[in-house]
């Protein structure tokens, strides 16, 4: 099918639910330097050296956080690409904002319990939402 438009509301949805998912990537790193702080420890030898500190590639905490903040990458990267296509293929607006809504709620709660070293099956929740769009967006674009 040939591309024509997409609709403001449509894109604003894509907009508002992608701003929000690239501000918690962006923010992130906060829990990394919090955690490299509180446990004394740095990947540079100046940083150790300019907190009395120690060089540590080890310490779980930090490593939580680090671990963290990659397993957002792999899922939030994806999903907008994929979003974007999707909104390609004209979905309704309340279709599209619940895709948006229940991935941005799932990479929120799967983060909360990897800080916190709890099940983490919301993951699920995103995964499913990114199967959901990719599916329809090769049915469409066939």
């Amino acid at each position: 099918m040939a591309f024509t438009s997409i609709s403001a509301d449509l894109f604003n949805i894509y907009g508002f639910y992608c701003s929000v998912l690239l501000f918690k990537l962006s923010t992130n790193f906060f829990l990394t330097v919090f955690e490299r702080k509180r446990n004394n420890v740095f990947p540079n030898p100046e940083d150790a050296k300019k907190y009395n500190g120690k060089v540590d590639f080890t310490n779980e905490a930090v490593e939580r956080t680090r671990r963290m903040h990659l397993n957002d990458m792999e899922n939030i990267i994806p999903f907008l690409f994929l979003a974007l296509l999707y909104i390609t293929t004209n979905p309704s607006l309340n279709t599209a904002r619940y895709h948006f809504l229940i991935f941005t709620v799932a990479r929120f709660l799967h983060s909360i319990c990897y800080y916190f070293a709890l099940p983490r099956i919301a993951f699920i929740a995103g995964a499913g939402v990114n199967i959901s769009m990719a599916v329809q967006c090769i049915l469409y674009f066939v």
